[in-house]
């Protein structure tokens, strides 16, 4: 098993480790191993306010403090750096990142390029030329329904320190904004299901100009971008801005390009077409 790669997975905002737990099945079942990592603040690090829990108390649940109040990109560099460490030592290390959790990713192989055999971004952030806020402003972005980003969001992130969204929530048009923007191919019981995996609270640090990928770390990682084709909350044209991005940084390291069908969140509810995907590139 010393050359085969463990798969290492990093989530997106708002989730955790359980997310991949169908992909991770999917991967066993073909023969690979792989590492579900849990951010700091989140999985059972998260805080989960008394007023989220039924009947909720919204008033109540705009003021209460939440653990993740202060981690930071570097915090969540860390964890990841440390499982790599870890799994090092068994093999080769394909680092696996969704939607924000390509933010750390991206820090994690400027600072440690060492650990890492394989960067494989799925839909996720990969900051080249902007920071992550920076995108949002530009063209590609203009798609992107900013009322569904946020439908639940709850209190002021700058009081909180945090940004708190209430996935629980039983309004009709929060939660037809949140399907759209994020699962729009999933059935309502499916699009359900996912949303009680998430937790209300995320950090605020997307990191700076220095966050950015560094050609001299990053960019000597071979990387694969998977593309999801219909995805409305990272759209096609941002992911395909940030490909042509990185490989005008590193030219003679360009991304091996995939796609998938389908939402921002199929590919974990329905996983097998990743985990064949992701079996593919086992020789990293």
């Amino acid at each position: 098993m010393q050359n085969q790669p463990t798969f290492i997975l990093v989530h997106g905002a708002f989730a955790n480790s359980f997310s991949f737990a169908p992909l991770q099945a999917e991967l066993a079942l073909l023969g690979h191993r792989s590492v579900a990592v849990d951010l700091p603040g989140h999985g059972f690090g998260a805080t989960f306010p008394a007023s989220y829990q039924a009947p909720q108390d919204l008033a109540a649940l705009a003021g209460e403090p939440g653990g993740i109040k202060g981690v930071t990109l570097a915090d969540n560099a860390a964890r990841v750096i440390d499982v790599l460490e870890r799994a090092k030592r068994n093999g080769p290390t394909v680092l696996v990142a969704h939607s924000r959790g390509g933010i750390t990713t991206t820090a994690v192989a400027n600072a440690r390029p060492d650990l890492v055999d394989r960067i494989v971004y799925v839909s996720a952030w990969c900051p080249v030329d902007l920071e992550v806020g920076g995108y949002y402003a530009e063209p590609e972005m203009a798609d992107v329904d900013a009322g569904a980003l946020t439908a639940a969001l709850v209190g002021n992130p700058a009081e909180l320190g945090l940004l708190r969204f209430n996935f629980r929530t039983a309004d009709p048009t929060a939660l037809a904004a949140l399907k759209q923007a994020f699962a729009a191919d999933l059935t309502d019981d499916e699009f359900r299901t996912f949303l009680s995996t998430f937790q209300p609270d995320e950090n605020l640090d997307a990191g700076t100009s220095a966050d950015r990928a560094q050609a001299a770390t990053w960019g000597r990682i071979p990387r694969t971008y998977v593309r999801l084709a219909a995805d409305a909350s990272v759209p096609p044209a941002v992911q395909d801005r940030m490909i042509r991005e990185a490989d005008a940084l590193t030219p003679d390291n360009p991304f091996d390009v995939r796609t998938l069908e389908g939402s921002h969140l199929r590919w974990l509810v329905h996983p097998e077409p990743a985990a064949e995907l992701l079996a593919g590139l086992a020789g990293v």
